[in-house]
Formats: structure tokens, C-alpha cells, sequence
């Protein structure tokens, strides 16, 4: 129980979210906790950075009790175990990152011993046991929150920068908590590569297994820094989609670098279609999988041609369009930039099964000709299932091509925002999208939505090597969207990739119109990774595999990095977007813009 609300067992899923104010302007806060609980949000989070932040939640919540809200509040925590008991006097919930909670990251390679590794965790032991204590007798629950960029110096150098490590790093902390007989506890495994969230989340649900029964523990879902618009979209609903499609995830945050009050309609829009997608009859025996669902390795298939592009193998991902996609867009196949349809459906002899069919599969694989397979559209079963069903009784040698929706799914699809979860306030842009956004009906965002947890879970299972949006009539949506989830998966990198974090009150700079101003700047830098974070909490661990890092390191400055390295300190933020594009430069990452028109545009516009 958070305060009121009950997370795991029979619960619904929880919808979760973070105001963006100082937690020092307590009218503020109030204000935006009202805002985000009155469009659905059902735990809100605010950061308390210092003990003065932690001590104006008495007077944050008094407020909110006041004016009739009970939404109960979460007490962020990263630095400061004594920022941590003070909030815990005052609200139902702190969440705790076991990576900067007790530890200092250095960022040095160090060899533990055992000896020195068990000091370390007595250590820590020492300092978390009072705020366990302090929670077990307010009643307070908590979060062990991870998150792959702020691993400790301890973590990093036994397990690695790794799902296994992300784990360790919780299992410490909950090893502590149930010493003390404490158990109001929930996890999460938090990173901005969807990969390696999917993962560390799937491994963390099996330690949990393998340590017994009563280690079921309810499991908070996110994707850090996910970003803004359309692509913040996709890549969140391909980590937390496909885990819900899973069946692993209590609770949710979308975390997006806009206003949070555009965070809920699409956590509730993302609950709402996973309920309704569960009435679908899976196959009552489960096949092998074909993949590790722990690690990420691409199918093994041969390369083949199909409509004059190669297909499978080491081969880019394709994107194929039906003839009447093909045709509405053919006159201006030269304008479509990045978003050109590669493959014709109808012309590339593709072969259709129904993967439970053995007979059809059989005579798929006695052929020794390799042959791009896809899932009839008629089979009855979810996407996912089909598919990786499809890939576990599949010769290797063949090539796979997914689909976002089959066509008994796509009236479902559409029609999942009356789900059992769906509780749904609209925002005034109607669809919780800022208008901004090439995103005009609410059934493209549930279109969306479906088709990245979809095809974006089988990605990054590492099966398929083609995609189809059918779900989606509009071409140039289509295109967009089919390429935008190859990006967000990391599946085929064709623009300039952002990891951005969402605005709160650790936040030292606008992130919002920093965010647009640097995307001004860049856009054109195909296969760029640049990151944009507000202040240090996160930002060289979740740039690990960025190429530029600009991140927030005091009022009005600005530090520079290079992968994780800060190169460039106490920058003024007037001048700073400026010195990133000089530092891309230094590097030789830097090109010139070839059009001033961006060639998604176009595409958007079909």
C-alpha cells in the first residue's frame, strides 16, 4: 500500500508521474499534483534533493490534504540519506537509487576482494537500515529504484555496466530491507535503452523466482530519458509494452521531457490496451523460445533479395508497404528523404503461415531456398505471441517479416481506450499530445502504441528483419512510423538519436526549449547519439552510449561530455549549444546540413 493505493496482487496497474517545479514553491507543486491527479494520475513524485526540500513536503501535502486531494506522494531520493528521512515523516512513499543512495561514483576501476566487498555492503547496510526502520514504523513504503546510468563504482567494477549488475545493485538493498522483516517495498530497473530495460526487468523477475515465493515483489516500469513527441512515445511503449505484454510491470511512469500532465493520457492509453489484449487466447502449451530473453542477439537468417533489396542477415532492417501504400506515395518517392518504402508486399513472394499450422511450417523448412515468412493475418493470437512462435518452429535460414496488428487485432486495437483500466481524463489537446505534434486522432496514438509494443518487443528479442505497418492507412504515417520504431529500438539508425531526460525540480535549465534548440542544431547528423540531461543525477551513466552528453552543472552552466567524460565545465547556457556543435566538430562527427527543410516533414505531411 502507497498511502490509499495498493500496487500488485489483484491491483490495477498504477499510473505514476513527477511535477516539474522547484519542491521549494510549495503553491506550485500543490497546483501541479492537483493538475496531474485530476487527469488520472494516481501516485505522484516529487524530488527532494535537500533536507529543506524534504521538510517542505509537510507543508506540499498539508496543502494538498487541505484542498481535498489524497493522491498519495513519492519523496525522490538520490544523494542524501538525510534528505530521505525527513521525507519519510511526511509522505506515503520515497523512492531510493541503491546506485547514489549510499555510494560516491568515481568512476574508478578498482579490484575488490570479498573482504572489501562485504565492508562495503556493511557499510551501506549502515546507513540504509535507519530509513528502513524510520518507514517500518510510519508505515511508509518504498522504492528501490534502479537505474542503469548511476550504477555504483562497487556494482560497475564486480558485474559491469550491465542488466546483471542493475539487479545486484537492487538485490543489495532489498536483502537489507527483509533482515529488518521489511517488505512495503516495490522495484525498478530503469534505463533509456529500451534493450537494456527489457532485459535487466526480465532478469530481475527470474532472481526473484529463483529466491522464492515470498520475493514477489510488485515491479515499478519506466524508460528513463526517453525524450519528446512521437519518438518519447515509441520508445516507451516498446519497454514498458512489451514487459506489460509480459505480464511484469504493477505500476508505470512515461517519462517525457514536456509538461508531465502529457505523461498520463498515454501511461492510461498504454494500461488500457494491455488489458485488452490479454483477452486474447494464447497457445495453451508454451513452445522453446527461439531467443535469450536475457541478452540481445539478432536472429541468424540468411540474406535473401526480395523486390530487387536484399533482406536478413547482416542486412539493414526493411520497411515494406502494401501496393495501395505503394502508389498513394510513388509521385513523390523522391521527396520522401529518410522514409522511403523499400519493399512491395505483393511483389516480394512472401510466404504467409499460421505459425501453430506444423504442416505449413514443415514445408516452409523443407524448402532449401530461404524465404522471407510472415504470420497470416487471420491467425487469432496476439502479435507477440504469433510471432515468436513463428520464429521458435522457423528454419533459421529464413527471414522474418512482422506485422504491427494482424487483421482480427486492428478493431480491437482501435477500440482499446475503452478497456477495463481505462479511467482516461483528456487533456485539452484531446489525446495528452501537445498539438505541436503530427499526432491529430486518438487512434493514431493508440495505432502507435500497439505498433511499437508490438513490433518493438520483437525487435528487441531480436527477431525480424522487415516491418509492416498495416494498422495505419495513412501513408506517410506509416513510413514515419515504421522507421521511428526501428530508431527507438535501435534496430536502424537513419536520423540524429536524443536520450533527453524529463524536467523536474532538479532541472538547471529549461529542458523543453533546450531540448528544441539543440535538435535545431543537429537534426541533420545521421547516427548521432546526443544527450541532454538537466543535472548529473543520471547523465554519464545513461550517455554511456551516447556520443555528446549536455548536461545541467549549476544555474546557468553547462558541462560537456564526451561519452562519459565531461570535457567542457561551467559553460554559460547562452553560449553552450554553440560549443556542442564546435565539440562535434573537434571530433569529426559534424556535417554540414544539406537541405534546410528536414526531409520528415515531407513524410509527415502524405
Amino acid at each position: 500500500m502507497v498511502g490509499r493505493v495498493g500496487i500488485g496482487a489483484a491491483n490495477p496497474i498504477r499510473v505514476q508521474s513527477m511535477i516539474t517545479c522547484d519542491t521549494m514553491d510549495t503553491e506550485a507543486s500543490i497546483a501541479q499534483t492537483i493538475e496531474l491527479a485530476e487527469a488520472g494520475c494516481e501516485i505522484v513524485r516529487i524530488t527532494a534533493p535537500t533536507v529543506k526540500d524534504a521538510a517542505n513536503l509537510q507543508n506540499i501535502v498539508r496543502g494538498l490534504r487541505e484542498r481535498g486531494c489524497d493522491v498519495p506522494i513519492v519523496a525522490d531520493i538520490h544523494f542524501k540519506p538525510e534528505a530521505a528521512m525527513e521525507a519519510a515523516r511526511w509522505v506515503e512513499k520515497v523512492r531510493i537509487n541503491p546506485g547514489n543512495y549510499a555510494d560516491s561514483k568515481k568512476f574508478k576501476i578498482l579490484e575488490y576482494t570479498d573482504e572489501q566487498y562485504a565492508a562495503e555492503l556493511e557499510r551501506i547496510r549502515e546507513r540504509f537500515t535507519p530509513l528502513v526502520k524510520l518507514c517500518q514504523e510510519l508505515g511508509r513504503a518504498l522504492r528501490i529504484g534502479t537505474n542503469h546510468g548511476s550504477l555504483s563504482d562497487r556494482i560497475m567494477n564486480r558485474y559491469g555496466d550491465t542488466p546483471l549488475g542493475m539487479v545486484e545493485s537492487a538485490l543489495e538493498f532489498a536483502r537489507i530491507a527483509r533482515d529488518l522483516d521489511y517488505h512495503a517495498f516495490v522495484f525498478s530497473m530503469k534505463s533509456s535503452n529500451p534493450k537494456v530495460m527489457i532485459n535487466a526487468y526480465r532478469l530481475l523477475v527470474a532472481r526473484l523466482s529463483e529466491e522464492g515465493a515470498d520475493w514477489n515483489y510488485p515491479i515499478h516500469l519506466g524508460v528513463t530519458e526517453a525524450g519528446e513527441g512521437e519518438d518519447a512515445r515509441i520508445k516507451s511503449a516498446i519497454g514498458i509494452g512489451s514487459l506489460l505484454q509480459d505480464g511484469i510491470g504493477d505500476t508505470i511512469r512515461v517519462s517525457l521531457t514536456e509538461d508531465s500532465i502529457h505523461e498520463i493520457p498515454v501511461a492510461r492509453a498504454l494500461v488500457a490496451m494491455i488489458a485488452t489484449s490479454s483477452n486474447i487466447q494464447a497457445p495453451s502449451s508454451k513452445p522453446e523460445l527461439s531467443f535469450d530473453p536475457f541478452s540481445y542477439s539478432r536472429r541468424a537468417t540468411e540474406t535473401i533479395e526480395c523486390d530487387g533489396v536484399r533482406v536478413g542477415g547482416e542486412e539493414l532492417m526493411r520497411v515494406v508497404v502494401r501496393r495501395a501504400t505503394f502508389e498513394k506515395v510513388a509521385h513523390k518517392i523522391d521527396r520522401l528523404g529518410d522514409y522511403k518504402p523499400e519493399i512491395v508486399y505483393e511483389d516480394a513472394r512472401i510466404r504467409e503461415i499460421d505459425p501453430r499450422d506444423d504442416e505449413a511450417v514443415a514445408r516452409v523448412n523443407e524448402n532449401d531456398e530461404p524465404q522471407l515468412v510472415t504470420v497470416r493475418d487471420d491467425v487469432d493470437l496476439p502479435v507477440i505471441v504469433a510471432f515468436r512462435l513463428l520464429a521458435a518452429k522457423l528454419a533459421a535460414r529464413h527471414p522474418i517479416l512482422l506485422k504491427d496488428v494482424l487483421a482480427n487485432d486492428e478493431a480491437r486495437m482501435t477500440n482499446a481506450e475503452g478497456g477495463p483500466n481505462d479511467r482516461m481524463t483528456k487533456s485539452n489537446s484531446g489525446f495528452g499530445i501537445p498539438s505541436s505534434l503530427d499526432i491529430r486522432h486518438s487512434s493514431f496514438l493508440h495505432t502507435l502504441l500497439s505498433a511499437a509494443t508490438n513490433i518493438g518487443s520483437l525487435l528487441c528479442d531480436g527477431i525480424g528483419d522487415a516491418v509492416l505497418i498495416q494498422g495505419e492507412e495513412a501513408p506517410g504515417q506509416a513510413l514515419r512510423l515504421s522507421y521511428n520504431i526501428l530508431q527507438a529500438a535501435g534496430s536502424r539508425i537513419f536520423k540524429t538519436d536524443y536520450v533527453a531526460c524529463p524536467s523536474c525540480g532538479r532541472t538547471l535549465f529549461n529542458l523543453q526549449t533546450t531540448t528544441a534548440r539543440i535538435k535545431a542544431a543537429t537534426l541533420h547528423l545521421k547516427g548521432v547519439k546526443i544527450a541532454i540531461m538537466g543535472c548529473i543525477v543520471n547523465g554519464p551513466g545513461e550517455m554511456a552510449d551516447a556520443d555528446f552528453g549536455y548536461v545541467g552543472g549549476a544555474p546557468g552552466k553547462v558541462n560537456l561530455y564526451v561519452g562519459k567524460t565531461a570535457v567542457k565545465f561551467n559553460i554559460p547556457e547562452a553560449e553552450a549549444v554553440e560549443r556542442l556543435q564546435d565539440l562535434i566538430r573537434e571530433h569529426g562527427k559534424w556535417v554540414e546540413p544539406a537541405e534546410p527543410v528536414n526531409a520528415g516533414v515531407e513524410a509527415a505531411s502524405l
